[in-house]
């Protein structure tokens, strides 16, 4: 598999197998590659939380807000929730505030699961005092992302941005996810060549 093929791949899921169990292994694997990537200044300031325990996810959903394109769904239902959770921390004795290190572990990490079959979503619209509060999170780390992991139960499509200009993702009403990308002349401002 290509790295083309994982990034087509790799979409943001909202709706998991909630019942299909993720290894601790699995998700280490995941860390362990993030581990070996770049990081600012070679700080590496990023720990991490791990769950795969239903208990504990079951404490890190609620503070998660999901959609912000679907003003009219409130997240995954009872069944559909990921089966398995990371919450990317910084250790603010190493370094804070943080560079692009937690963008870098959460694309490996996300990656990495891609490879293994698995979907994510990557989420940083957290209410993280509270969430912090429930997990008894020491204030020396920050909470910056939290990624949740599972095999995808959604379809998801990759789209054109439309003549209106709208990157609003949605969802049809087979319930498959539409993000619309921008092209690729869109974005590259000037070619020097």
């Amino acid at each position: 598999m290509t790295l083309k093929d994982l990034i087509l791949q790799k979409r943001s899921c909202r709706r998991f197998y909630e019942k299909e169990t993720i290894s601790l292994d699995t998700l280490k694997d995941c860390i362990d590659l993030a581990r070996l990537t770049a990081s600012s200044g070679n700080l590496q300031p990023l720990k991490y939380i791990v769950s795969v325990r239903k208990e504990i996810n079951d404490i890190i959903f609620p503070h998660l807000a999901w959609a912000g394109y679907l003003t009219d769904w409130d997240g995954p239902q009872s069944g559909e929730r990921p089966p398995s959770y990371i919450i990317v921390l910084a250790d603010k004795n190493i370094h804070f505030p943080i560079d692009c290190d937690h963008g870098i572990s959460a694309q490996t990490i996300t990656l990495a699961a891609t490879e293994k079959g698995l979907s994510t979503c990557i989420l940083s619209a957290i209410d993280r005092r509270n969430l912090r509060q429930a997990l008894n999170i020491d204030n020396r780390y920050e909470i910056l992302l939290v990624i949740a992991i599972g095999r995808c139960r959604e379809k998801r499509i990759l789209e054109e941005v439309k003549n209106d200009g709208s990157i609003e993702y949605w969802r049809d009403e087979q319930g498959q996810h539409h993000v619309p990308k921008r092209s690729l002349n869109e974005i590259i401002v000037h070619a020097y060549y």
